[in-house]
């Protein structure tokens, strides 16, 4: 028998050999569930399958699969569920399980739009215990709580997500970097103050500098971009370009040999075509300038207006026309005239022109005839409802439209060029949220004018952050008449605009999906003898304006703090001092021609039509239809891209909707000036 000592010896050689096997078999029995639950990596599996695994799972094991499921209900926009599992997650988690339930909260807290609450959670967040994975997914819930409002903060945080990305993530985080800066005004771009170490982020606002610079000459700004590169080789964007910039250095200029010209030469919409056409052949010849004119065109007895609203020389309309809803004449031009002269017209061109008339045959033969007779790129049709049918046709011609049709259909070769009563209050509704005005409420007709105004002006109100728009609606100028007469005036005591918001888009980036929420109903505001009212905008004529601006003030007082704004309906030729006088304050829009930017042509013009200014305007966007039909490949390729037309400051969204935006004026002193 050995002695005692002796075994307690050899026990002791095999204890630390006993103890490594068992340290051993634990970590092999923990590798497969590390491995099998990951909750710093993507989700790749359905939420009923995360579930069914938490409810076959215990302690530690359980709350990673939960944690796995809520990511998977909020991916697949289970709000509800979400909610509920994650208010049944244990009191005392893991570090790595609190910063996942910190993100899957914020997460949950943009859903449901409660914005307010996002940033408070997200500043628990333990940057440096995160995966990248979970960083990427960090950066954009960041992202996502800035609502698409450009600043600094989210410039920083797209930049500090880049790394994180790969593939079409990448892109996605470059082209939106770039929309970020481009959506920021030179002012908002001057007043960023950033680090010294901030190299990227410079590199970024020198990037657009140079695009800003060269904007609308595509080989300088070619060269632009390469000589950035090389500035700022280690530039994300400089490995990457932003899409926008891509494709302009591949930019090649759409053929203008030759032009189809489709406009209705016969019937109602005849005197707005010979206008439209007149300005456009103007323009192909390089008139900027007054020059000997032909015998007046046919002038309109009076304002062609709304779809709903025809000219009235041209009786009623059931195919009408988007241009001819402006209608406003013009009384004098502004004192100064601080615009440029718009670039309305390339030099003589050597473009053949041929003309069709889409009142004679189908659009659609229309079409196929340009088409067989070699046309590059087709100018019209006029009316919405040919329009559209060139919308539908899938047409391999390029086409610049001259209206837009009920729902906008994005195609790679069609933009859509308007002068609409939508696209003139959208312009105000920017340039009255710029004066500071947060209250407005529209003075509008009782008919479908009045409805599609107010549609337009809600819609874009709300997208510049705007509360509820409020309305208020007028008939006729013998009713308005009995209202002054009678001493009852105008209460400005309006009803808000159920507009339909456009529909929200989801927020897909590094892999995370956050589905879009149903956008919250806007608080019901009332008003009384103006309430809290601090902008009217008035779509009328000027007869009309002429009775509505008394009543207002008849109400309000003339000491009054509430801005008035006119479209440029109410504008006509032959207004005298008189008129000038009692408008005294409001501020009213105009197509730039009628604003003093080219006096002589404005004249000549004018003088051409007999002064009905809404053929004036039809000229001028024939003109400029001329102009954008040399730009086409920029205008659809760059949504940044500018030109200074006749009828306004033309871009493109990324539809190719041309939006123009307008001159503002007002009277002062019986004299008319720049708006402030």
């Amino acid at each position: 028998m050995l002695p005692s000592k002796v075994v307690r010896h050899k026990a002791g050689r095999f204890l630390p050999v006993i103890l490594a096997g068992l340290i051993l078999a634990a970590c092999s029995g923990q590798k497969p569930q590390t491995s099998a639950v990951n909750i710093q990596g993507p989700v790749t599996a359905s939420s009923a399958y995360y579930l069914q695994q938490a409810q076959q799972s215990s302690d530690d094991s359980k709350t990673d699969w939960q944690l796995l499921a809520i990511r998977a209900l909020l991916k697949e926009g289970k709000y509800p569920e979400a909610t509920q599992q994650l208010s049944q997650l244990p009191q005392q988690l893991s570090e790595t399980q609190q910063q996942e339930s910190l993100l899957l909260k914020a997460q949950l807290l943009i859903a449901q739009q409660k914005f307010a609450d996002v940033q408070p959670v997200l500043a628990q967040v333990k940057t440096g215990a995160l995966s990248q994975d979970q960083l990427a997914r960090y950066y954009s819930l960041q992202i996502a709580s800035a609502q698409g409002r450009p600043s600094l903060s989210l410039l920083r945080n797209y930049i500090a997500q880049e790394p994180l990305l790969k593939g079409t993530d990448h892109q996605g985080n470059i082209d939106a970097t770039w929309q970020t800066l481009t959506q920021m005004s030179p002012q908002d771009v001057s007043n960023l103050v950033i680090n010294a170490d901030e190299n990227v982020l410079q590199g970024w606002l020198d990037l657009l500098a140079v695009w800003r610079a060269n904007t609308q000459d595509a080989e300088m700004l070619k060269s632009g971009i390469k000589d950035w590169q090389t500035r700022y080789p280690q530039n994300p964007a400089a490995k990457t370009l932003p899409t926008q910039l891509s494709q302009m250095q591949n930019y090649t200029k759409a053929s203008t040999s030759i032009i189809a010209l489709l406009l209705p030469l016969n019937g109602q919409a005849q005197v707005f075509a010979n206008a439209i056409q007149k300005g456009f052949n103007d323009a192909k010849n390089g008139i900027t300038a007054p020059v000997a004119q032909p015998a007046a065109a046919q002038p309109a007895a009076a304002d062609a207006t709304a779809s709903t609203q025809p000219a009235a020389a041209a009786g009623s309309s059931a195919d009408p026309i988007s241009a001819p809803q402006q209608s406003a004449d013009t009384t004098s031009q502004p004192q100064s005239q601080p615009q440029s002269q718009p670039a309305a017209a390339a030099p003589a061109s050597n473009a053949q022109i041929k003309v069709y008339d889409t009142s004679s045959q189908p659009i659609e033969q229309v079409m196929q005839q340009a088409q067989q007779d070699g046309a590059t790129i087709v100018v019209g049709p006029l009316l919405k409802s040919n329009v559209e049918k060139v919308a539908n046709s899938q047409t391999p011609l390029n086409v610049l439209a001259l209206n837009e049709p009920e729902k906008i259909q994005n195609h790679p070769n069609i933009c859509y060029f308007a002068l609409s009563p939508e696209d003139e209050a959208r312009d105000a509704a920017h340039h009255i949220w710029d004066q500071g005005k947060r209250q407005p409420l529209l003075l509008v007709p009782r008919s479908g004018l009045g409805d599609r105004v107010t549609n337009a002006f809600a819609q874009e109100w709300q997208k510049l952050g705007g509360s509820t728009v409020m309305q208020q609606r007028f008939g006729s100028t013998a009713e308005l008449k009995q209202g002054i007469n009678s001493g009852a005036g105008i209460s400005l005591s309006g009803t808000p605009v159920n507009a339909a918001p456009a529909q929200p888009q989801g927020v897909s980036i590094a892999g995370m999906t956050i589905p879009a929420p149903q956008q919250s109903t806007p608080d019901v505001v009332s008003t009384s003898s103006g309430g809290g009212v601090d902008a009217v905008y008035i779509v009328s004529t000027q007869d009309e304006l002429q009775l509505i601006k008394p009543m207002i003030t008849m109400r309000t007082g003339s000491r009054s703090n509430i801005s008035l704004y006119a479209s440029s309906r109410s504008a006509q030729a032959g207004a005298g001092p008189d008129f000038r006088l009692e408008m005294d304050g409001l501020q009213f829009s105009d197509i730039p021609l009628l604003s003093g930017s080219n006096p002589g042509l404005m004249q000549q013009t004018s003088k051409s039509f007999n002064n009905d200014y809404s053929l004036v305007r039809l000229y001028a966007m024939g003109m400029d239809a001329w102009t954008l039909a040399n730009h086409f490949n920029q205008m659809r390729q760059s949504p940044g891209f500018t030109l200074d037309g006749n009828t306004g400051k033309l871009s493109a969204d990324t539809d190719c909707v041309i939006n123009r935006k307008l001159t503002w004026n007002q009277y002062r002193r019986g004299e008319i000036a720049p708006a402030n």
